[in-house]
């Protein structure tokens, strides 16, 4: 089973790259599921129906979210509707799922999102939450697992990798749209503490500059805009998994509407 994830998701910029590239990918990569985290979908906060659809009908499988998943008050009836998680350890009475199993071909596979502590709104303790699900998935015969950990802080990646590895397929760091290097497989689990945005590449982290140079300079904070024109890179993952385990696994990226290309193959670990 071939799986493409891309992390963060900026705005129309990263709408249109996307959708300019993914049919190319999807036949020279021969992927089979396609995963895609939305949060910053719709100009930077949350998304919209619209913008769901249209990317929905761009071959998308799944989407997940992150600490902007309810920016878009409309997305609890979208959860219903689409093929949509929100963070597993939001307070269990907030709409929608953070698990998903998803048939592809003749195999299963699980889709977790889950969410960091550091920076982020209150939710539960992501590391007890996910070791019991995890475990459930695994009681119930689910051997592809594959969790998208939104998390500010590399260290709290780290630690999921250490204490998962060899358990779940893939884990998946995304939120700070800065993409890591540290892709590697160890005991059949992928890791990348970042895969890194599709959007504006040349702002600061796909939005339009001048609002984060005012902060930083006046300490005052206006809102975050998505610039219309700019640069634009697209960045993904692509993983291979045969029975739950990581047998390849690889960065791509593209710029504008360049070529993509294979930019980093995880390393494997002994």
């Amino acid at each position: 089973m071939k799986v493409l994830y891309f992390a963060d998701m900026v705005g129309r910029p990263g709408r249109a790259i996307f959708k300019h590239h993914i049919e190319k990918i999807k036949k020279d990569f021969n992927i089979d599921f396609v995963v895609v985290n939305v949060e910053n979908a719709s100009h930077g906060f949350g998304i919209t129906k619209k913008n769901a659809k249209e990317l929905f009908n761009s071959d998308i499988d799944v989407m997940t979210g992150g600490n902007h998943s309810f920016d878009k008050k409309e997305i609890v009836d979208m959860m219903d509707e689409f093929n949509i998680l929100r963070p597993l350890n939001y307070p269990k009475i907030a709409p929608g799922n953070g698990i998903g199993r998803y048939k592809v071909a003749d195999e299963e596979i699980a889709v977790i999102n889950l969410m960091g502590y550091y920076g982020m709104p209150m939710v539960d303790n992501p590391f007890i939450m996910i070791e019991e699900e995890v475990k459930k998935l695994q009681d119930d015969g689910v051997k592809n697992i594959l969790i998208d950990f939104h998390a500010e802080a590399t260290s709290e990646k780290r630690a999921l990798m250490a204490m998962l590895k060899g358990k779940v397929s893939v884990i998946v760091g995304s939120h700070t749209h800065v993409g890591t290097d540290d892709l590697v497989v160890e005991e059949g689990t992928f890791y990348v503490s970042d895969v890194g945005l599709t959007g504006c590449r040349d702002n600061v982290i796909g939005m339009d500059a001048k609002e984060p140079l005012d902060r930083f300079l006046t300490g005052v904070s206006s809102k975050f805009d998505v610039p219309n024109k700019c640069k634009k890179i697209l960045q993904a993952v692509v993983v291979d998994i045969d029975d739950g385990k990581v047998r390849e696994a690889f960065k791509i990226k593209a710029y504008d509407e360049s070529e993509v290309f294979v930019s980093q193959e995880a390393f494997f670990e002994e």
